[in-house]
């Protein structure tokens, strides 16, 4: 399971290190690509391959599914993990999250969010404030 949060540094040949306590989860192939709030998801191949199965299901005749399709599929790079435990962060990736050189890599189960470190904090600031309210309505639906 992919959990916490590691600060890094994205270097100026936009490479980025994974956690060594992640590099045997995550594997040496991954995908990178545009996730949600601003942030870029990563997933291990296998993940990424039972994600996209699940969305092959999806309604093609419904215009919100076609939308979705194509900004998660269509901005989705495979990467290798190098010797050192770096992937390499396309322009166009690091563009749509606003990559500076400070970022956090943050496991969420099955995937790593990268987020950049300023727009990290703001986030977490927001969703600490609504954790009660977000444990209510998980609540509400039997999760918690």
């Amino acid at each position: 399971m992919l959990i916490g949060e590691y600060k890094h540094t994205l270097d100026p040949k936009k490479r980025l290190s994974m956690p060594s306590k992640w590099r045997k989860e995550l594997g040496k192939k991954l995908v990178v690509t545009r996730g949600l709030d601003n942030c870029l998801f990563v997933y291990p191949l296998k993940q990424w391959q039972l994600i996209t199965e699940k969305v092959a299901q999806l309604p093609l005749g419904q215009s919100d599914t076609r939308s979705f399709n194509r900004f998660f599929l269509s901005g989705a790079v495979e990467v290798e993990v190098d010797s050192v435990g770096r992937i390499l962060v396309p322009d166009f990736l690091k563009e749509f999250a606003k990559l500076e050189s400070k970022v956090v890599l943050a496991g969420i189960h099955d995937r790593v969010e990268i987020w950049d470190e300023h727009k990290w904090e703001e986030y977490k600031k927001r969703i600490e404030g609504q954790a009660d309210a977000l444990a209510e309505k998980l609540g509400d639906i039997g999760v918690l």
